[in-house]
């Protein structure tokens, strides 16, 4: 029995907004982005999977003919399921992303539980 905000999602997207497999990756449940499915490229490889190994990648097929310049771009980095967001900064990008706790009892101005104690 599974919880419907904890279902593993068969895509690669990993379940309730996390990627459990990483033990460093984020959570990105009430930032605003939603996680991405794999995608494929124009080399034909998966783009996260988190299988990190595809016959078509210039990585399995590498020879001294093989331009490194072939694995730059966008078309190689996932939105969503890419090692950066494991980074310090990153997880501090996505926190500052997140409603507060105490969010909606909360005014951005006025302590409006000020003498009611």
């Amino acid at each position: 029995m599974t919880n419907k905000n904890q279902q593993s999602n068969h895509d690669g997207q990993g379940i309730d907004e996390t990627l459990p497999h990483q033990i460093n990756a984020p959570s990105f449940k009430g930032t605003g982005i939603s996680m991405q499915p794999p995608f494929t490229n124009s080399h034909g490889v998966v783009i996260g999977d988190s299988s990190y190994s595809s016959e078509n990648s210039p990585l399995e097929n590498w020879s001294e003919e093989t331009d490194p310049e072939t694995m730059a771009g966008d078309e190689w980095i996932h939105p969503t399921n890419d090692i950066g967001w494991n980074t310090a900064e990153n997880r501090d990008l996505l926190e500052k992303m997140k409603k507060p706790n105490a969010y909606p009892f909360m005014h951005p101005q006025i302590d409006v539980s000020k003498g009611q104690d």
